[in-house]
């Protein structure tokens, strides 16, 4: 397998293997670093792997399970000739072309990179919290929701993400509770009220989620007074986590421009970045839907980008 490369696509969820199957069908051979199993922060398939049942993505009607959806990605775009490398990038330079990538001490080149290393979302750090994603925890309310219609469910967070996803989420279960750190939320003024005149949000202040019971599927969960310490159980059988997502986008730091969120910034209307035959996709670079269809439509831009930028743009 060569090292020097028409393109690598950093990242192998919906938008870098999306990338990939694109760029494989136009003959440019692409290479795909897609991370280690091991990894928190560049999952191979990316966050779909830690989902279960998937409902709303295009195609499959009787829902399909995250890692199979991410399997076949991967088998299509091996199909039409993409390389697929289970590692992860240590070091890139985009100084000069071609574009250096490393993975610890191997060098590979391209002469165009899509970054497709995705956003995690930030959790509790609780015990048992991983085991139980997709299994009654989630991060996603917009994915999950559907399935606890009529259930009492947790949103933690006092943001405008967390008060959104607490107002969709009425929409199926039966009752919500908006579990907020502090005596106030963070969130904009009209969101607040929103929250604050649903009646199927409760808000507890000065709360945390200490800790999740149930085995194989969620049961409930401890509640702990952020003053007092007291704590109180609290029988929900779903809980959603909306304290922020954090871009994988490190590796970047001083090569590509991003926001003070650490989302890298791309031109509008395209997935170009700040340097010329760098592109991006996906959650890096959206914080906005957090969506495996928008994710693989971003990475469909970023190979047509990337195509046509190796045709014409040098």
């Amino acid at each position: 397998m060569s090292n020097a490369r028409k393109i690598i696509i950093i990242g192998s969820g919906p938008a870098g293997l999306t990338a990939a199957i694109y760029t494989a069908r136009a003959a440019l051979s692409p290479l795909v670093i897609e991370g280690e199993p091991s990894s928190t922060t560049d999952q191979p398939g990316g966050q779909l792997m830690l989902t279960t049942e998937i409902e709303n993505f295009p195609g499959f009607p009787e829902g399909i399970m995250g890692p199979e959806l991410m399997g076949n990605f991967r088998a299509q775009a091996e199909r039409f000739g993409a390389d697929i490398i289970t590692e992860k990038v240590t070091k890139v330079d985009f100084n000069s072309t071609p574009f250096k990538v490393w993975v610890r001490d191997t060098e590979y080149t391209a002469e165009s990179v899509i970054v497709a290393t995705g956003a995690q979302s930030l959790m509790l750090d609780l015990p048992r919290e991983g085991e139980l994603i997709g299994h009654g925890v989630s991060t996603c309310a917009t994915c999950d929701g559907f399935f606890f219609r009529g259930h009492e469910i947790a949103v933690v967070g006092g943001g405008d993400s967390a008060i959104e996803e607490a107002g969709f989420l009425t929409k199926f279960a039966s009752k919500v509770y908006l579990v907020v750190r502090r005596d106030s939320l963070r969130a904009s003024r009209i969101m607040q009220q929103r929250a604050l005149d649903n009646p199927k949000i409760e808000i507890l202040w000065n709360s945390r989620v200490s800790e999740l019971h149930g085995e194989g599927t969620l049961t409930g969960v401890t509640i702990a007074d952020t003053v007092t310490n007291e704590t109180r159980p609290l029988n929900v059988t779903g809980l959603f986590i909306a304290i922020g997502h954090k871009p994988n986008t490190g590796l970047f730091t001083n090569i590509l421009d991003m926001e003070e969120s650490g989302y890298l910034l791309t031109r509008e209307g395209s997935t170009y970045t700040n340097v010329p035959g760098v592109f991006a996709a996906g959650d890096v670079q959206d914080h906005i839907y957090r969506q495996a269809i928008t994710a693989a439509g971003s990475g469909c831009m970023a190979a047509i980008d990337a195509e046509r930028w190796l045709e014409h743009g040098r």
